[in-house]
């Protein structure tokens, strides 16, 4: 039985969690160190800021800065992160929301990222507000914290469709 034990957890550790994923492309920016862990001998906790695009909304960069927990558990992948973020979107171009973006109460999911092992994201919906020309990012983690989850918003205006 403890041999079993064994090698599961040796899967776990040897499976790559990845950072990032639903964007097309994620890049980071760059981060900052916030607490040296185990002398530094391992990775510090920090602060990463990372961009992603919206694949159905041209002429929008997304930044998420959230907090990465080190020390070994955090290097190897099983740390859970803070359920902390924040969000802004920012036109870098003409804004062009394509005709296939989802429209409706619930958004589309554009970008989530794992900060934990097990059931804890990070997501990001899209949801276009037609009436008042504005693309709005809306992320949220998907740990309940005292019956809410943590959120941010970002608004980016957009011309008329003629």
């Amino acid at each position: 039985m403890t041999r079993v034990i064994a090698a599961c957890l040796a899967l776990l550790l040897a499976a790559p969690v990845p950072l990032a994923a639903a964007a097309e492309e994620t890049t980071r920016i760059g981060f900052v160190n916030t607490a040296i862990t185990n002398l530094g001998l391992t990775r510090s906790h920090r602060v990463v800021v990372e961009r992603f695009s919206d694949p159905e909304v041209a002429g929008v960069s997304c930044y998420i800065s959230q907090a990465r927990t080190g020390g070994l558990t955090g290097m190897v992948g099983l740390a859970e992160d803070p359920g902390r973020f924040s969000l802004v979107c920012v036109a870098t171009g003409a804004v062009n929301v394509a005709a296939g973006a989802e429209r409706g109460e619930r958004g589309e999911l554009v970008y989530e990222s794992d900060t934990s092992l097990f059931f804890k994201e990070t997501r990001v919906h899209r949801f276009i507000d037609e009436t008042a020309n504005t693309v709005v990012y809306l992320a949220w983690s998907t740990r309940l914290i005292d019956g809410s989850p943590y959120n941010a918003v970002a608004v980016v205006p957009f011309a008329p469709a003629r």
